[in-house]
């Protein structure tokens, strides 16, 4: 475990290589698991916000489901994350044209209609956050959809943290994020 302020970073964040491989995978994490995208109460009056924005880049299963379910739901551990269509894809994704599973939140990021680019648990996945009274952990999450990620990224020796630098920096901020750098790469070159 690395301390960076009070934040607690696992080991893997600084030795799991991994580069996401959508051409591999598809956009699995936006379909898989029982759960939309888990977002912080920060991002619930942004998910308000955005609706009619968003709507252009969204299939009609998801907008029904935005209609139906709100543009968040509170899951059934208390916390809040996007809504699903049955249970599966995030109400918010689409396919592309390659029928790889992609963002429509992130879509009008993209294409300069919104400022928010996409929840930060999906802008930082397969790290996730997680809180217990005063303490937040930052955790990788291994999950065999990710496999040929961490393929490529071997292939390519990009660890984690520096491919998850933007979305670190959006999260932690850029000093936080130079520390985390400093620790691990300090580590790193007394071994």
């Amino acid at each position: 475990m690395i301390k960076v302020g009070e934040i607690l970073v696992s080991d893997d964040i600084a030795h799991v290589e991994f580069v996401c491989h959508l051409e591999k995978c598809k956009g699995a994490c936006c379909v898989e698991g029982e759960l939309g995208a888990p977002l912080e109460e920060n991002e619930l009056q942004v998910m308000r916000e955005i609706q009619e924005t968003v709507k252009p880049y969204l299939t009609p299963e998801g907008l029904k489901n935005i209609e139906q379910q709100g543009p968040y739901i509170l899951d059934e551990d208390g916390d809040f994350s996007t809504p699903t269509v049955g249970g599966k894809e995030c109400a918010y994704a689409h396919y592309d044209q390659q029928g790889i599973l992609k963002c429509g939140i992130e879509q009008a990021y993209l294409d300069g209609k919104i400022s928010f680019r996409k929840p930060i648990s999906c802008h930082l996945y397969p790290i996730r956050i997680t809180r217990k009274k005063n303490l937040e952990a930052v955790n990788y999450h291994e999950w065999s959809i990710c496999s040929d990620a961490c393929t490529l990224g071997k292939s390519l020796k990009i660890p984690l943290y520096k491919f998850l630098k933007e979305p670190l920096i959006r999260k932690y901020g850029e000093t936080w994020y130079d520390e985390l750098v400093g620790l691990i790469e300090g580590k790193n070159s007394k071994v």
